[in-house]
């Protein structure tokens, strides 16, 4: 099989606005063939082996449901899962290796959690057969020629243990009742529960019930939980979600920590500075989202990141990109322009928690980055100048502010119609449309249901709705949350060129260090002691903050020579310990 059509069953109006147009222009079907046919229920079916790949039924389909993607021609194999006839499927697996964090690096929507729920036995793939049954002995014997074989016979017997931490945390106090701590008592086999609660700050949270616990928290107790169980293969699905800079830092040393001769560990990650601190090998995860994945085989680290961000695989010798993901976009900028806002020195006090912050400016088109641990006031600053709370002392000019918040809540009504709102006359614009839709992968989700979309989705269209309105400052609440590497980098390019442009500003508080040095001009770095107290060094330079966030975690920064991309550098290296003397945190452009 050369292509594959793929239809979103849930977007097609057969039968009811749509009079079969898809078969009624198919070549096959008009010269007697029945390449494209009705099911039960129906909605088209495609017969990818009659498919001839001409491309005229996504034209004619009227609510763009349909895509006929052709596979690499290097792919000689068949699927190892497949959700349904015309729906996305996943080739090969990663490889656990034990002594080895083995991290998996690919966009959203592109099979890495389907891989983890295969090797965590969650469900039994079915090796393309959409029709049929999925038995257990059929996978032992597909791969009984490689290690994977004797991995899943010993799956399949119960022979091995496996934790694995999911994407979707929110669900977990469905599977789980009572509090924090009798959790921790029931599956604590390595003694390390007590410990592990003290170092990621969860002490004080012990009595309470795991369902009122915030995302943040249910996140670390998530990943305490795997760690602390008895397993031998632990799996990590996307652990630095939900969490601010500092919690991240630790987490990639727990898991880095991990690995030893019993026992293999595999992480999902799109923040590619802690899966590159986590992992020992890459495996990278390519193909077209909701559509076809393929896992390539493990390659170093740094190799591997590099021709993921390179977009080709010398060894399989595919290019799945058109284009390089390049980290030119972080050396620091010199903005001499008009200043367009001004702040002054401002306090909030709450019962229990009390903010101060310096006077301060921005300039048409600069981006001033934020970042701190949670719990220091950069929310509540950002609320300040939005005018949405009111300081205790100080005095803010009113000026027109789009915000896009923290969390975000599902919206109703169709993505189009939630931006033609937002963007008024503009939305019908020659710039609006390779600006925001295109550049944003908006434009073949206009006819969705907002409160239909993934994470990700979703929070493209608040960043598109933020910048469809019209204003002088537009502030951004955690914009790469959901988002995966490569939407991350663009959506700073977005935001940074749309500032230059129009000749506003942005403000952008983000616990991702790349993101944040990718995108920033100027920085505010919040310290303090969350929950009672916060404060805020700057506006500083990029360099000078940066420095600041990294002294803070501990940690050292150098440019990778091939892609000049950030990467923390091994602890007590030789030049971390010579970074660490000289106090340069921070790499040098």
């Amino acid at each position: 099989m050369s292509r594959i059509a793929i239809i979103d069953k849930s977007k097609c109006i057969n039968g009811t606005g749509c009079p079969f147009l898809c078969a009624k222009y198919c070549p096959v079907n008009r010269t007697g063939g029945e390449c494209i046919t009705l099911n039960e229920k129906n909605k088209p079916i495609i017969d990818e082996d009659m498919c001839t790949g001409c491309g005229i039924c996504p034209k004619r389909c009227p609510v763009t449901c349909i895509d006929i993607i052709n596979l690499p021609e290097q792919l000689k194999e068949d699927p190892i899962h497949r959700y349904g006839r015309n729906a996305f499927e996943l080739f090969r697996l990663p490889i656990p290796k034990k002594g080895k964090v083995v991290g998996i690096l690919g966009r959203n929507g592109i099979g890495k959690s389907t891989a983890l729920q295969i090797l965590s036995n969650s469900y039994i793939p079915n090796l393309g057969l959409t029709e049929l049954q999925a038995v257990k002995q059929q996978i032992i014997d597909h791969y009984s020629t490689v290690s994977l074989g004797d991995y899943f016979k010993k799956l399949y017997n119960n022979k091995i243990k496996i934790a694995y931490k999911p994407q979707r945390i929110e669900l977990i106090p469905q599977l789980y009742k009572g509090t924090v701590q009798d959790l921790i008592t029931k599956i604590d086999a390595k003694g390390r529960g007590e410990e592990l609660l003290k170092e990621f700050n969860m002490e004080p949270l012990k009595d309470r019930e795991i369902a009122k616990l915030s995302g943040g928290e249910l996140q670390k107790l998530a990943i305490i939980a795997t760690a602390i169980k008895d397993a031998n293969f632990l799996f990590f699905d996307e652990p630095a979600s939900f969490l601010d800079i500092t919690s991240r830092i630790k987490v990639a040393k727990l898991i880095a920590s991990l690995a030893d001769e019993n026992t293999s560990v595999l992480v999902v990650e799109h923040d590619l500075a802690t899966l590159d601190y986590i992992s020992d090998e890459i495996q990278i995860v390519y193909g077209e989202p909701a559509a076809f994945g393929i896992i390539s085989q493990s390659k170093s680290v740094r190799r591997g990141i590099n021709e993921y961000l390179d977009g080709f695989l010398p060894d399989d010798n595919v290019r799945f990109r058109d284009y390089a993901i390049k980290f030119t976009g972080a050396i620091e900028r010199s903005i001499n322009q008009p200043i367009l806002f001004t702040f002054p020195n401002l306090e909030k006090a709450f019962e229990s928690f009390k903010l101060k912050v310096n006077s301060g400016q921005v300039q048409k088109g600069e981006v001033m980055a934020i970042m701190g641990a949670n719990g220091l006031g950069k929310t509540t600053f950002l609320k300040l100048l939005a005018g949405k709370i009111k300081p205790t002392k100080g005095q803010i000019d009113e000026i027109n502010i789009s915000y896009k918040p923290q969390y975000i809540e599902q919206l109703q009504g169709t993505v189009e119609s939630l931006l033609r709102d937002a963007a008024k006359g503009q939305y019908n614009s020659g710039w609006y449309k390779q600006n925001i839709l295109e550049k944003l992968n908006l434009k073949n989700l206009l006819d969705n249901d907002a409160s239909k979309l993934s994470g990700g989705e979703l929070q493209k269209l608040y960043i598109a709705i933020t910048l469809s309105k019209e204003a002088d400052v537009y502030a951004f609440d955690e914009p790469s949350a959901f988002i995966d590497v490569e939407d991350r980098l663009k959506v700073a390019e977005i935001i940074k060129d749309f500032m230059i442009k129009k000749e506003k500003c942005a403000i952008v508080v983000d616990h991702d260090v790349q993101f944040i040095d990718y995108i920033g001009d100027s920085m505010l770095v919040f310290k303090g002691q969350p929950g009672k107290e916060g404060h805020v060094l700057g506006p500083l330079s990029k360099k000078e903050g940066m420095n600041e966030v990294l002294k803070m975690l501990d940690i050292t920064y150098r440019l990778d020579k091939e892609t000049q991309r950030p990467r923390i550098n091994k602890l007590d290296s030789q030049l971390d310990k010579v970074q660490r003397k000289e106090g340069r945190y921070y790499y040098e452009n």
